[in-house]
C-alpha cells in the first residue's frame, strides 16, 4: 500500500497559491485553505481515516504561529516517514506580485501592518510582499519544490502541477474519458471537448429494415462498419485520439468528452462511438464511458389508422421542420385577421 501523500501548499500572497489548490483538486487531492495549524496533524488523520490518502494543506502568511514552529508542524505532518509529504512554495519577483495586486484591485494582507498610508497603494503592496518574504523564509528554507511563477499562466502552473503530481505520480487518478453520441438535429452537447462528424457515411435510416433499429443492434452495426469508408474514418479516428488523449492528460484535464454524431443520433453515430470506445479502452488498458445521447428520440410510432390520426401540425412530424424549429427559423402561425383576404385565381 502506497504511503498517504500531504502537500503543503505556501508562498507569497498573489504567487498562485489558490490556483495550485484548484489544480490539485482537480488531481483528487482533498484540499483545506487556511486550516489553524494547530489541528493540521489531527485533520490529517481524520482525513485518513476516511480512507483520503492524497491531501492537500493552504497555508497562509497571516497563520503566525505555524511560522514559527514550522519545523515541529512538518515532522508531526510527515509521521517519521510514514506519509509522503511535500512542501510546495510558490514564489514571484515584487513587479509580478504588484501588477496581479493592481489588476484585482484587492489589498495585500499585510498591507495595514506594513506602516504605510492606505493612498499610497502601490508602496502598502510593496511593504506588504517585504514582511511577507521575511515572515515567509523559514517555510521557504523547508520547502521540498519553490515555484517561480513570475513568467508562467495559470495553465502552465497547472501543467507544472499535473507533472508532477498528475498521473504519472503515485495513486493519482486518470483523466475520465467518455464517447457521446448524438444527432446534429438535437443540438450539439455543450460539454464536447472533441466532436466528430460521421453524416458522410452510409445511412441506415433509409434502409427500411433497419430504420427502426439502432447503431446498438447487430444488423445496423454491421452495416455501418462493414463500409469500406467506415473502415479508413476509424483508422484516422483512432490515430487522432490515440495522440491527443495522454496530451489533454498531460495538461491537467480531468474529464474529456469526445461527441460522436449523425443526423438523428441514432444508427451511425452511435455504432462508430461504440467502435472507438472499444478500441481506445483496449489500447490505453483504461475503462472509457460511453453514453448514446438521442438514441431513443425519433423513434417510429405505430402507423395508426385515418380515423385515429390526430389534426397535423405543419411541421409536427417532418425532421426538416424540426430542424428549422430548433433553430428558431420557424415563425408562429399569425393571428387571425377579422377581414378575410381576398383569394388569389
Amino acid at each position: 500500500m502506497n504511503a498517504p501523500t500531504v502537500v503543503v501548499v505556501s508562498g507569497l500572497s498573489g504567487a498562485g497559491k489558490s490556483q495550485a489548490l484548484h489544480a490539485l483538486e482537480d488531481l483528487g487531492f482533498f484540499c483545506v485553505d487556511n486550516l489553524p495549524t494547530l489541528l493540521a496533524p489531527q485533520a490529517v488523520e481524520l482525513c485518513e481515516r476516511g480512507e483520503m490518502t492524497r491531501l492537500a494543506l493552504g497555508i497562509d502568511v497571516r497563520v503566525r504561529a505555524f511560522l514559527g514552529e514550522v519545523g515541529s508542524v512538518l515532522e508531526l505532518l510527515e509521521a517519521g516517514g510514514q506519509r509522503d509529504l511535500h512542501v510546495l512554495f510558490l514564489d514571484a519577483s515584487d513587479e509580478t506580485l504588484l501588477h496581479r495586486f493592481s489588476e484585482t484591485r484587492r489589498p495585500h494582507p499585510l498591507a495595514a501592518e506594513s506602516g504605510v498610508s492606505g493612498s499610497e497603494g502601490a508602496l502598502a503592496v510593496l511593504d506588504g510582499v517585504r514582511v511577507e518574504r521575511e515572515r515567509l523564509a523559514p517555510l521557504r528554507a523547508r520547502a521540498t519544490r519553490v515555484i517561480d511563477t513570475t513568467n508562467m499562466s495559470v495553465h502552465e502552473l497547472r501543467r507544472v502541477l499535473v507533472a508532477h503530481f498528475g498521473p504519472a505520480s503515485r495513486g493519482a487518478p486518470g483523466m475520465v474519458t467518455r464517447f457521446v453520441s448524438f444527432g446534429f438535429k438535437f443540438g450539439t452537447p455543450v460539454d464536447a471537448d472533441v466532436v466528430l462528424d460521421v453524416r458522410f457515411l452510409d445511412n441506415p435510416y433509409f434502409v427500411p429494415g433497419l430504420r427502426p433499429l439502432t447503431g446498438l443492434d447487430a444488423p445496423v452495426v454491421h452495416y455501418v462498419l462493414g463500409s469500406v469508408e467506415t473502415q479508413e474514418f476509424l483508422r484516422h479516428a483512432r490515430g487522432l485520439l490515440e495522440y491527443v488523449l495522454p496530451r489533454y492528460e498531460r495538461e491537467g484535464k480531468s474529464y474529456l468528452t469526445i461527441a460522436i454524431g449523425c443526423t438523428g443520433g441514432r444508427h451511425r453515430s452511435v455504432a462508430i462511438a461504440e467502435a472507438l470506445a472499444k478500441d481506445l479502452a483496449n489500447a490505453a488498458g483504461a475503462s472509457i464511458g460511453v453514453l448514446h445521447r438521442d438514441v431513443h428520440r425519433g423513434q417510429l410510432a405505430p402507423t395508426a389508422s385515418p380515423s385515429e390520426r390526430r389534426p397535423s401540425t405543419p411541421g409536427a412530424d417532418d425532421d426538416n421542420s424540426n430542424v428549422l424549429e430548433l433553430k428558431g427559423m420557424i415563425a408562429p402561425p399569425p393571428p387571425a385577421s377579422s377581414t378575410p383576404r381576398e383569394e388569389k385565381s
